[in-house]
């Protein structure tokens, strides 16, 4: 019945429509065949057909409620089709909400997506995201998160690691023409160009970013235009015409293959339904629709396959009746699945890929070092270990990095890996899991912590969540030179590590001596998860320890008990460390510090033992008070150890502004002057 109710709605629209627009001065479109046999043009349509009555299909379930939610590719199938089918299925591709033909091309069972849009474990997602949210490496394609331009960035990553391997792929990244506005699509372009990346940019300009015209997005007449500013190749295509999609981009990822380089592909095209089904498209005047109705890219091919006695009826009845049956027999599929259902448990074991960390021990040679020597050492020697590792950060190769890490690692690694970037931390960051991805591990040097909100999108929507969405890890770590009393100011003095321990997926990492910064270095790094490793500025240079000469690593989760006493625990990390050392140390208090050196995952055995023994808290943070780390662990302790507690927990930190500049306000912000007075206050109780 569905079969025979799609003939009769799809053939009677569009011969009114022929009807309608035949004296309007609209065009068809013309095909090419040129190099295509028969067999081959039957093919296409059969691919470009599939994903229409999908959709025809899906439309119906959305109203019957049988589906959450539908974005709508009708009028655009030719692109999504034309171009998978111009890639190799070993190349990875990378689209948006409206590219299901994609899929189809992928091959991909139906029943798995049907599942995946049901919200069923048959899915990619096991139920935690939703239509075409996710990836599969089994199929190649890394799917979009909401936020659409990242997809840019991390196309570039895994075309760089191809590149790395010198293995002769392209790589093909999907945006649409509102997507184009976002800084993530200009940082990607730029940072391909100069990369010299094989990256196909497919941009579907189909008139309209959600409701909002074209003409209200950007000035330029193409968005084609705009490679020159990259200095790109471009290309506008005929977004409608399979033949001319399919023909134009085989030869131009063939050539990309052969000539690495990235091409932005302008394709025209029209979204004929509303950005989601919800929204409708009232907005959109009717001669609009019309005319782009007239220029379906199904119907034209069909057409002209008739035309050219390559489809007849018969053949065209057949391979509906196969398409349609594939679909009712993977929806009953789907449908028979059971609703998703899990545990806490199973839940809390998907956020972070699983590791099984086997220590590395040291001999007893060591060198008396500072923590940023440590540091360097450590990145050096994972460098060694690890073949399929990168650095990436700005002013990190010739110039050996701002606080001269890195320096000397271009003589020994080369450019390949000791690379450059523009000033771009979003796209870096992108990158860094499109490196992920494509089986590479890296480390990004962020110049100064504070630098990291242009790039937090990507850190708390890719890295951190892409592993519990779809089962793809994030294998890099986030250098981040952070904290005051350097005198350095509101914008490069922060330490910000309170807005990452809140977000699942993510570790991070906050040591305070050499010999700890180097062994949980190199554990960062072999760990497969995203890393956020803190190295405090004012210790780089003011810290020497006796550290191991060669590698070694230390279990990330594991707090180290620096000072042992009975009267008052004192839990903290980083510079707060070498604080409560000194006050300890001057005045003679029997105290416990504990040093974290891991804020997620966070010890909580070492605190809880600790609190036992001394029946006193205090938790010391660098950070400003409200909506640190202080605060939860204060509350752990709490709703753990209050009958071992002699006193109510004191938390100690900066005060509530920006940090300022000059050294005398400096002082006044953050919380060590302070320090001897809280700890008194604590014991007196």
């Amino acid at each position: 019945m569905f079969f025979i109710k799609f003939l009769y709605h799809y053939n009677q629209n569009y011969t009114n429509l022929l009807m309608r627009t035949s004296n309007a001065g609209i065009g068809t479109l013309n095909y090419n065949k040129e190099g295509y046999t028969d067999k081959q043009l039957i093919e296409l349509y059969k691919l470009i057909l599939k994903p229409r009555l999908i959709e025809e299909k899906m439309l119906i379930l959305l109203r019957q409620g049988k589906i959450s939610k539908w974005f709508s590719g009708i009028g655009q199938e030719a692109i999504s089709v034309g171009v998978a089918n111009s890639v190799n299925f070993d190349e990875y591709i990378l689209p948006l909400h409206r590219n299901l033909g994609v899929f189809t091309s992928r091959n991909i069972p139906l029943h798995r997506l049907f599942s995946q849009w049901q919200g069923k474990k048959g899915g990619f997602t096991k139920g935690r995201d939703r239509s075409f949210h996710f990836g599969t490496q089994e199929f190649k394609i890394v799917g979009m998160i909401s936020h659409l331009g990242p997809q840019m960035g991390v196309a570039n990553g895994i075309a760089l690691a191809d590149l790395l391997k010198n293995e002769p792929k392209v790589t093909t990244v999907f945006s649409g023409d509102g997507g184009t506005s976002e800084g993530d699509f200009h940082e990607a372009l730029n940072v391909a160009a100069v990369w010299s990346l094989p990256v196909l940019f497919c941009i579907e300009n189909n008139g309209y970013g959600l409701s909002t015209p074209s003409s209200q997005q950007f000035k330029c007449e193409n968005i084609a235009d705009r490679g020159i500013g990259y200095g790109m190749e471009s290309h506008i295509i005929n977004g409608n015409n399979i033949l001319e999609v399919h023909s134009k981009v085989s030869k131009i990822a063939q050539s990309v293959r052969e000539n690495p380089r990235p091409v932005l592909l302008e394709f025209k095209t029209f979204r004929m339904r509303g950005h989601e089904e919800a929204s409708g498209n009232k907005y959109v005047p009717t001669e609009l629709l019309e005319k782009w109705a007239f220029l379906d890219p199904v119907t034209n091919y069909q057409n002209f396959l008739r035309k050219e006695n390559i489809l007849t009826e018969e053949m065209e009845i057949l391979l509906k009746q196969e398409i349609v049956h594939e679909v009712n027999e993977h929806l009953t599929i789907a449908f028979a699945e059971d609703a998703t259902f899990s545990t806490i448990e199973d839940e809390l074991a998907d956020v972070y890929n699983h590791v099984n960390y086997i220590e590395t021990n040291h001999s007893n040679k060591t060198t008396n070092i500072r923590l940023v020597d440590a540091i360097s050492n450590g990145l050096k020697q994972s460098m060694r270990r690890h073949d399929n590792m990168v650095i990436m950060g700005q002013d990190i190769a010739d110039y050996g990095g701002v606080f001269k890490i890195t320096e000397g690692f271009l003589d020994e690694f080369g450019e390949e890996r000791i690379i450059n970037t523009p000033i771009c931390e979003s796209s870096i960051i992108e990158a860094a899991f499109g490196l992920s991805v494509n089986g590479y591990k890296s480390v990004v040097e962020l110049q100064f912590s504070d630098f990291v909100t242009s790039g937090f999108n990507p850190v708390i929507n890719l890295l951190a969540k892409s592993y519990y969405r779809w089962n793809q890890n994030a294998d890099t770590v986030l250098r981040m030179p952070c904290g005051a009393d350097v005198g350095a100011g509101p914008f490069h003095s922060q330490t910000n590590e309170a807005w990452f321990t809140k977000t699942p997926g993510l570790k991070v990492v906050y040591p305070a001596f050499p010999y700890d910064a180097k062994g949980l270095l190199a554990t960062s790094i072999e760990d497969t998860n995203p890393v956020l490793f803190f190295e405090h500025k004012a210790l780089y240079r003011s810290i020497y320890q006796e550290v191991p000469d060669d590698y070694y690593t230390i279990p990330l989760g594991k707090a180290s008990l620096v000072e042992s006493g009975f009267d008052i625990s004192i839990i903290t990390y980083g510079a707060g460390v070498h604080w409560a050392l000194k006050e300890v140390k001057e005045h003679q208090i029997s105290a416990d510090i504990l040093d974290l050196r891991t804020l997620q995952p966070l010890d909580t055995e070492s605190i809880y033992n600790s609190v036992k023994k001394t029946g006193r808290v205090l938790i010391l943070q660098e950070d400003t008070l409200f909506g640190g780390i202080a605060s939860d662990i204060s509350a752990l302790i709490t709703e753990n150890c209050f009958k071992y507690l002699d006193a109510p927990i004191k938390r100690v930190g900066s005060i509530e502004t920006p940090i300022p500049f000059a050294k005398n306000l400096e002082n006044l912000y953050l919380p060590k002057s302070k320090l001897y007075a809280e700890i008194l206050n604590v014991l007196d109780y």
